[in-house]
């Protein structure tokens, strides 16, 4: 077993695993922790506890230190002159008349880099505004270009479900989604109605997945054969979360339907896959796998902690 600490450095953001040396830690104190790029200021949010080591990406970076007035005043000191940076580095972008929206500033807790973080079309040749910044700020500068995902989790905002968005919320990073998601939950294949503010599709298809492809495996397919009470039918409906099936009968000239739990049939003969999307038009069919791609790309990149 070894002792971890879970530490987080922006809210909402990934939680990070480090060594709590012998230092007794709170939910919600401010640490000083050891990491790639130099110390960092950050938030208890897991308590110590013991975890198996394999669970865990070793060697463990340290907790230098319980944050003190000192740090804590060094941070908002950080904190208000990434509002300056923003306001210079907006400027010089308007100067050299740069296609790209800045959205954030970070100052590292020492001093040593600032981040500068923007969206843009295309590729961006930044290399002269990065010169003036270096010069006026007197350290390292970084320009780093985000996804579409990420902008939408710095501005904010609600869901369809009226609720503030996962990712400004609790979620820690970002996973991908597919439409074969949305398909096997029996969400509208609609883009309009599975995608999220950002534009991708929407991160709760995510949520309930495990439980679906559990499910699945024991139900039978669209088109299936099966054995019931009444005789046999072919399945033409899915009731995932119940396990319960529709069933249509032929008998003679007459057609009825009837729904069995999977407990009370007998699969005769199943097939491979379900039925096709084919319900949705050609525009689409092309606009749902766009979002697919995309969202394969514009995975979050967090730094190396």
């Amino acid at each position: 077993m070894i002792k971890i600490v879970g530490i987080r450095f922006k809210k909402p953001g990934k939680i990070y695993y480090f060594n709590p040396k012998n230092f007794k830690l709170n939910k919600n104190d401010n640490v000083i922790v050891e990491t790639a790029s130099g110390e960092e200021f950050g938030e208890v949010v897991i308590e110590p506890k013991d975890v198996k080591e394999e669970k865990i990406l070793s060697p463990l970076k340290d907790v230098i230190r319980i944050a003190n007035d000192r740090d804590r005043k060094h941070y908002e000191d950080n904190k208000r002159k990434e509002k300056e940076a923003y306001e210079i580095c907006s400027d010089k972008i308007k100067k050299h008349k740069l296609s790209m929206n800045l959205l954030d500033v970070e100052y590292k807790f020492d001093n040593t880099k600032i981040l500068f973080y923007f969206t843009a079309d295309g590729r961006i040749d930044f290399r002269e505004l990065v010169k003036e910044l270096a010069a006026i700020f007197k350290t390292r500068i970084e320009l780093r270009q985000i996804g579409v995902r990420d902008e939408v989790r710095r501005i904010g905002g609600n869901g369809v479900c009226g609720r503030e968005l996962c990712c400004c919320s609790f979620l820690a990073s970002f996973e991908t989604v597919s439409i074969k998601m949305a398909k096997e939950q029996n969400v509208s294949l609609n883009p309009s109605k599975i995608s999220g503010n950002c534009g991708r599709l929407m991160c709760c298809l995510k949520y309930e997945q495990e439980v679906y492809e559990e499910k699945l495996k024991k139900l039978p397919k669209i088109g299936a054969i099966v054995k019931t009470a009444d005789g046999e039918g072919e399945v033409c409906g899915i009731e995932t979360l119940s396990e319960n099936i529709k069933v249509k009968f032929i008998d003679g000239e007459d057609i009825f339907y009837k729904k069995y739990n999977i407990k009370d049939v007998e699969i005769i003969k199943n097939v491979e896959k379900n039925e096709p999307i084919d319900d949705l038009d050609s525009d689409e069919l092309k606009e749902l796998e766009e979002l697919e791609n995309l969202d394969k790309i514009e995975q979050n990149e967090e730094d190396d902690i």
